[in-house]
């Protein structure tokens, strides 16, 4: 075989690696301890100084330029080696760390809720929010003062700072701490409440802002507004028959004749009124067990006037004190920030900014008057335009007895930004939702809740031993309780629902909402909400009688498991037998571990069902006259309307409408679940199909029991 070519290229390959190798040029041990010196003082050296090297050691320049590059390049490897190394030995300490201390949080019980330990940084959390909620009421006290003596507001916070809301909490659910409440199981398939149909991220959330206080130069403007306001409710309140129509059905509700009103009351560039503006219109008396002074500081003070209207204002703020009371409340004027809500998801409240003046007419005799304010200072705040409070108000007049006849007259212009559904549109446009009535029938209730307070001194224990300091003590906390429930069912803008779709063999159209609880007296944790609002054709207080007596509670509530309910003690709050707050307990021994307070109240406008369930030694906090503020309290109930046909009357059935139609009542059904007793804890699906099918079966059970089909 022929090998010469073969031969050939061998040859040639080994002359170009000896040409190569001739080209590595290896420095001299001398050479290299002059570079490392010279690296030592300077790893970057320049022109001039490379070209020194170059002549004490017979290298070329380019020569001493590489060999500085290459060096320099070595030591950051060097370098890079010594901090992988020192980061891996890092790393696995404190992985061996991680690992001990997850194996002692398994042997740890938490004893509050039996499960592990809650992380130090969530009590830090709590301490700061607790310190912040201290600072906020020093704040206000102070501002308070401040105002009082200046005569002026005094503003707390500079414009456009940021304000801390719920909605900016992370919402996010996923995988977490398998707890387990309520019979609720967190280990289900994940579900992001964002990605849910009708829901909105935190940032997406509007941020509440008041709107901004008076200036100097509108303040004469609005006095002379105020003024104007005041005298057209004390001729509406006194108006005949030509202004005020009697609503036909006996129930002495009154409503606005517009036209009259526009030729009595017309204003200059007023006169036209467009076609999508909506008047709601009414009047109505009755007496209130109050002194009229004491009425004036509840509607003079925006905190008595959310605690005596829960069920109505979810929101009040003063937002300016323009003038201050002479001899007291009389001819003070003020501008105020308030958000109204007939407590359900399905209808959004509705903000108004007006000025509240109030005038002593003669001894005994008091008024007050509402009007809002210019239109565009309502933009400034998110009101829907347009829609504003004409002239309101009411008259109270002190009786011989103790109590004051009241005179209210309720007058507002809307324009619905959003279709009010089938559901609630006979209550909202016959004015029912925010008339004169139900503001009267709110308020009387209020009232005799307070009578009822004040006469508990003389009264002796009841047949559960149950003396006056433990009734008040359990009207205390049922008034917290209803006042929770109340502002947990609004629907404003920074309080969403989301709906949810109903499953195969359900028609209720169920809405969630989840927030995280820190304040005292609730369950701290994730608590997730749901509620529907159904029509049933019975007549609205056969509906509240049947909900509120123990005796047919295991008809409805899913809970009892069909098991019937005792009532250990009840505490009259009202003229009205239903009008009452009720300790339950359970025949069952399974159950008596749990008591539940319930409260009970109904008037003309509506009635209210409001329970929550409370452990035993709770209840002998309360029954022993203790402070119940601590008690933690997460409420469920219902709410009850006559559903707003014309003819519909009351009775223990359904009626009939003059036009045929079915009269029956729109109940609200809510529940409130604590899903984990920790707020970094995650929700998931299961839990929200546990709470729609809660609601579902009550709603079932309702109809069933109702013979509704």
């Amino acid at each position: 075989m022929d090998f010469g070519d073969d031969q050939e290229g061998g040859s040639e390959s080994q002359q170009q690696q000896q040409q190569r190798r001739k080209r590595y040029h290896r420095h001299t041990p001398r050479q290299i301890q002059t570079l490392e010196a010279m690296f030592k003082e300077c790893p970057h050296p320049d022109e001039n100084q490379r070209a020194q090297l170059s002549r004490e050691l017979g290298l070329e320049a380019r020569q001493i330029k590489f060999w500085f590059q290459n060096r320099r390049t070595q030591m950051k490897a060097q370098h890079e080696r010594a901090d992988n190394c020192f980061l891996r030995a890092e790393n696995d300490k404190i992985r061996c760390e991680n690992i001990a201390m997850r194996e002692a949080l398994k042997n740890v019980i938490c004893p509050t809720c039996g499960g592990p330990p809650v992380a130090e940084d969530y009590f830090d959390e709590q301490k700061l929010r607790m310190e912040n909620a201290r600072l906020k009421e020093e704040l206000d006290r102070v501002a308070s003062l401040t105002s009082k003596f200046l005569g002026r507001p005094y503003t707390q916070m500079p414009q456009g700072m940021p304000q801390m809301s719920a909605s900016s909490l992370d919402l996010s659910m996923g995988g977490g701490h398998h707890h387990h409440h309520h019979g609720l199981g967190l280990g289900g398939p994940n579900l992001d409440l964002d990605l849910l149909s009708g829901a909105a991220s935190s940032s997406e959330m509007p941020q509440f802002h008041l709107p901004p206080p008076v200036t100097e130069m509108e303040r004469p403007a609005m006095a002379g507004m105020a003024t104007r306001a005041m005298d057209e409710v004390i001729r509406l309140a006194q108006a005949g028959d030509h202004v005020w129509v009697k609503i036909p059905g006996g129930d002495g509700r009154e409503i606005l004749n517009v036209e009259t009103y526009d030729n009595i009351f017309s204003k200059p560039g007023c006169s036209f009124r467009a076609a999508d503006l909506r008047v709601e219109g009414s009047r109505d008396s009755a007496l209130v067990c109050m002194t009229a002074a004491a009425l004036v500081e509840v509607f003079m003070d925006t905190s008595n006037w959310m605690e005596f209207f829960p069920s109505i204002v979810c929101n009040a703020r003063t937002v300016d004190v323009l003038v201050n009371g002479v001899n007291g409340r009389s001819e003070s004027l003020i501008l105020m920030y308030e958000e109204l809500h007939i407590m359900t998801p399905v209808l959004p409240t509705r903000e108004l900014s007006f000025l509240r003046y109030c005038r002593q007419i003669d001894q005994g005799l008091w008024a007050i008057a509402d009007v809002s304010v210019d239109m565009q200072r309502d933009v400034h705040f998110g009101a829907p335009p347009r829609s504003r409070r004409l002239p309101s108000g009411c008259l109270i007049a002190d009786m011989s007895n103790g109590y004051s006849k009241v005179t209210w007259v309720e007058h507002m212009e809307m324009e619905d930004k959003v279709s009010t559904g089938p559901l609630f549109r006979d209550i909202v446009h016959s004015g029912a939702a925010f008339g004169a009535q139900r503001w009267l029938g709110a308020l009387q209730r209020a009232c005799e809740r307070c009578a009822s307070l004040s006469s508990l001194g003389g009264m002796h224990a009841d047949i559960a031993g149950v003396t006056a300091e433990g009734r008040r003590s359990m009207m205390k906390l049922s008034q917290r309780m209803v006042s929770s429930f109340c502002a947990s069912m609004t629907a404003s803008q920074h309080h969403q629902w989301t709906h949810m779709s109903g499953t195969a063999g359900n028609d209720v159209c169920v809405r969630v909402s989840m927030h995280r609880n820190g304040d005292p007296g609730q369950p701290n944790g994730v608590v997730l909400s749901a509620a529907t609002s159904v029509w049933l054709p019975v007549a609205s207080d056969h509906v509240f009688a049947f909900v509120r007596d123990e005796s047919t509670r295991s008809q409805w509530d899913v809970l009892t498991h069909g098991n019937q309910v005792q009532e250990v003690s009840r505490i009259p709050n009202g003229a009205n037998p239903g009008n009452c707050i009720s300790l339950l307990r359970g025949l069952q021994s399974s159950q008596n571990s749990m008591l539940v307070v319930q409260e009970s109240c109904t008037d003309a406008s509506g009635s209210l069902v409001v329970y929550s369930p409370i452990d035993i030694p709770a209840a002998n906090v309360v029954m022993s006259g203790e402070d119940p503020s601590g008690i933690p309290l997460l409420p469920s109930g219902f709410t009850i309307w006559p559903d707003g046909r014309s003819g519909a009357v009351g009775g223990g059935g359904a009626s009939t409408s003059a036009g045929g139609q079915i009269a029956g009542s729109v109940v609200t059904v809510a529940f409130q679940i604590l899903v984990s007793s920790l707020p970094s804890s995650k929700l998931n699906a299961e839990s929200i199909a546990t709470v729609s099918d809660l609601i579902n079966n009550t709603v079932r059970n309702l109809r069933n029991a109702l013979n509704c089909g």
